[in-house]
């Protein structure tokens, strides 16, 4: 197992980022998300095809966790979304955020994991969500803290019929929330 791999949950299988989330990686991180810095995706999705090819190797599609549209529209773009394009396998947007959540930043890992329960589920569309059915999928985001989002993700993915969920994201956090 790479030394960046992590553990989210037993519903996900495998699970890597570039780097730990601090320093240099944080910022482009932050830059992307929060300064509307798209043009960073591109060097993110190479590095993650790079480094996190232990999760990447064999999969059939990549879904990437999904923004509430009032989010979306706030923001201008889904990071997560364009993060996945970069990774050359074909993208499948399979799940959409049920219900709109408060932003996790500076929440506990029981908190984070309160406020995203029930928050996905299948896209609306059938043939998105077929797209997942007996496949190796793998959920993409920005960054993994404690899981929370990813485990949620994972859940609707699993009940959709994936055969196994695997998750990649650009930066994980050093030591998770309490």
């Amino acid at each position: 197992m790479p030394l960046s791999a992590f553990q989210v949950s037993s519903v996900i299988d495998r699970a890597q980022a570039i780097g730990p989330h601090e320093d240099v990686l944080r910022s482009i991180v932050h830059s992307l998300k929060y300064d509307g810095r798209r043009s960073l995706a591109t060097p993110l999705g190479l590095l993650i095809r790079e480094r996190c090819h232990w999760v990447l190797e064999g999969a059939d599609v990549v879904v990437p966790v999904p923004l509430h549209p009032s989010r979306r529209r706030e923001r201008g773009f889904n990071q997560a979304l364009d993060l996945a394009r970069g990774l050359q396998l074909p993208v499948a947007r399979a799940i959409r955020r049920a219900r709109a959540t408060d932003s996790q930043t500076g929440l506990t890992r029981d908190e984070r994991h309160r406020n995203i329960r029930d928050a996905f589920a299948p896209s609306r569309l059938r043939w998105r969500a077929s797209t997942v059915r007996g496949r190796v999928v793998v959920l993409v985001d920005d960054v993994s803290t404690t899981g929370a989002t990813l485990d949620e993700c994972a859940r609707v993915v699993r009940a959709m019929g994936a055969r196994e969920v695997r998750a990649v994201t650009a930066a994980r956090a050093a030591t998770s929330r309490r």
